[in-house]
């Protein structure tokens, strides 16, 4: 079989690139390796016929590519969990609190000097190429953990910005890079992305399961379902092998698949360099959970739902009015993988309780990205060092072929993946690069 351009991986970059090369006129086919494209992005039909999000769930007003891309699909753009009334609630090992009435001043104004800090180095950073920053060696291997040592934070502040950094899911504050963070709030303008009110404030209605269900239709009768790839061969033309051992041929490729199952993927033709800067790149194995109620119990405790945790399992926001949502990071995957069942769902309830009393939940939904084959984690993670050693060709192409996903932008997100999948397609299409980045 021959095409223009075959794409590799199914998941909202993916699935982004080949919608606009369809509606270029490009024969374009897209190999997925599961039975259902997506990605990261999962919807999982409940019971009662509710649509919980598995995986990735949230954007912001600083993601434009995503709001942009959900505007062309006819897809309304709601509020999520910043709307929810009442306090944040923390999670602590020496004690529950709703509000921050436990917080000193200076804790506050401890973790008020570090998002300025970041921030401040952001002012000085190329998203596009932080590797010319005149300190950029120094600030990658610079920790965010070491940065906020130096500001000589109360224990209490430390913790907490700890416990907010593993509800996260991205990992430690000590396997975070500066770098990394500066040039992921300079690729939003200048916002750090623990401001939720300008990251986390929006989702399309219905879910984004929502969004890689128009996606799909657009594509229809270009997915190929079931077909994960043994190897790529990049050439003239370049040459795609399935698991089954079938040959697929095409003028380009753009492989979206995540940066961990990528490394089990043969690839030939491609320079040693673009190699080496690919396979260098890791993601954090992560879980997600949801816990679905039979309303918004956390109303009844003065809470909005939000919470970060320091026990082993914990940590929520609202997906929805029955539905909290839970991650649970690397430092935290060991207690995942050697927990007896029923212990984990049991550990979330127990969170949930500490928080606002009683519960009775429906289901604990898990999904373990982490172990995934097609995954094999869930965000982006840039510990110091990891962006040095990745350097300038992260996010580039070596035509024919091309990358496409949210591991190849500063910060992951739906809104990498939509932004790079653009861009591949564009590349593509010999179309000028538009900028990835909020300016």
């Amino acid at each position: 079989m021959k095409a223009d351009v075959i794409v590799v991986g199914g998941g909202l970059g993916g699935l982004t690139c080949a919608r606009d090369l369809a509606r270029a006129g490009t024969d374009v086919v897209v190999l997925e390796a599961r039975n259902r494209v997506g990605g990261r992005v999962e919807g999982m039909a409940f019971d009662d016929g509710r649509v919980l999000q598995m995986g990735g769930e949230i954007v912001g007003t600083v993601h434009h590519g995503y709001l942009e891309l959900a505007a062309e699909l006819g897809l309304a753009i709601v509020p999520s969990f910043t709307e929810e009334p009442g306090e944040d609630g923390y999670d602590m090992l020496d004690g529950t609190h709703i509000g921050e009435d436990w917080l000193s001043e200076e804790d506050r104004a401890v973790m008020a000097r570090l998002e300025e800090a970041i921030v401040g180095i952001a002012a000085g950073v190329d998203p596009a190429d932080p590797w010319s920053h005149p300190d950029a060696a120094r600030l990658d291997r610079l920790s965010v953990g070491a940065l906020l040592r130096s500001l000589e934070p109360s224990w209490r502040a430390y913790r907490l910005c700890e416990a907010g950094s593993l509800s996260a899911a991205g990992g430690s504050l000590e396997r975070g890079s500066v770098l990394a963070s500066a040039r992921a709030a300079a690729g939003a303008g200048g916002v750090l992305s623990t401001d939720y009110d300008q990251w986390e404030n929006l989702k399309v209605e219905g879910g984004s399961s929502a969004l890689v269900d128009a996606l799909e239709a657009q594509v229809a009768g270009r997915i190929r379902y079931d077909a994960p790839v043994q190897s790529i061969h990049v050439g003239r033309p370049c040459a795609v092998t399935l698991v089954s051992g079938e040959v697929l041929r095409a003028d380009a490729v753009v492989c979206a698949l995540p940066v961990g199952p990528l490394r089990r993927v043969g690839i030939s033709g491609l320079s040693d360099e673009r190699l080496r800067s690919l396979h260098r790149q890791r993601q954090a194995p992560a879980s997600k959970a949801v816990t679905v109620l039979d309303g918004p119990v956390w109303r009844r405790a003065g809470w909005n739902g939000l919470a970060i945790s320091e026990h082993e399992i914990g940590g929520f926001w609202v997906q929805g009015e029955g539905a909290l949502s839970s991650l649970l990071g690397p430092e935290k995957r060991g207690y995942i993988d050697a927990a007896p069942p029923g212990t984990l769902t049991q550990a979330l309830i127990d969170s949930l309780e500490r928080l606002c009393g009683p519960v009775e939940p429906q289901a604990v939904l898990w999904r373990h990205w982490g172990t995934d084959p097609y995954s094999l984690g869930y965000v982006a993670i840039w510990e110091p060092g990891d962006l040095m050693a990745v350097g300038p060709l992260h996010g580039t192409h070596e035509p024919p072929f091309y990358v496409a996903g949210s591991d190849h932008w500063s910060a992951g997100y739906m809104e990498g993946a939509v932004r790079t999948g653009r861009d591949a397609a564009r590349a593509v299409l010999g179309q000028p690069r538009a900028s990835l980045y909020v300016e």
